[in-house]
């Protein structure tokens, strides 16, 4: 897939300072958790994010040409074990994640538009400790693995009504299913 580059990317591919970070935000419960690879806090795109230089991993991020729900993992190591319910209570099933690929100038400012390189759901949290300290790891899956599961929603006055209670505009629809209508017959 081809990308557009912006002139502050081919400029500082041209005068070689690059410097590539990784940008993380991710939806739980309590609101929005934006990290990055960094060692301090930086503002861009209008929010903070928390610098968590080495302590930050990611799964592979995996690119084709073909229709496929691909998925990554993002991980925070070091973490207190302290931490480890509040991560546990945290993650929300569903919940939207972003990773960005960014270029930063030597005075560690962001060059403008980082690529997203990925958008997806949160699937599942795993912790692995080793009595210190732990690693929490979470998966993320695309949105197009959507495609593969069955809708339970149908056409009926009954699923309106979950949905939009009141409303009545499926009311008749079992009547008429069956029904035989003569149309431009003399």
């Amino acid at each position: 897939m081809t990308r557009e580059a912006t002139q502050g990317y081919l400029a500082a591919i041209e005068s070689g300072d690059l410097l590539p970070a990784i940008f993380f935000e991710g939806e739980f419960a309590s609101g929005w958790v934006r990290l990055w690879t960094g060692p301090h806090d930086i503002e861009w795109n209008d929010h903070i994010w928390t610098g968590a230089g080495a302590l930050i991993g990611l799964g592979a991020l995996e690119e084709t040409s073909e229709v496929v729900a691909s998925g990554t993992t993002v991980s925070l190591s070091g973490v207190p074990m302290n931490l480890i319910g509040l991560a546990i209570e945290e993650a929300r099933q569903g919940k939207p994640g972003r990773i960005w690929l960014a270029m930063l100038t030597p005075d560690r400012e962001v060059i403008a538009n980082p690529v997203q390189a990925f958008s997806g759901r949160l699937d599942v949290p795993e912790i692995s400790e080793d009595g210190a300290s732990c690693t929490i790891t979470i998966s993320y899956e695309s949105r197009l693995i959507d495609l593969g599961t069955a809708r339970s929603w149908r056409y009926t006055h009954e699923s309106q009504q979950v949905l939009h209670p009141g409303d009545r505009g499926f009311e008749h629809v079992t009547s008429i299913q069956d029904k035989e209508i003569t149309w431009g017959r003399g």
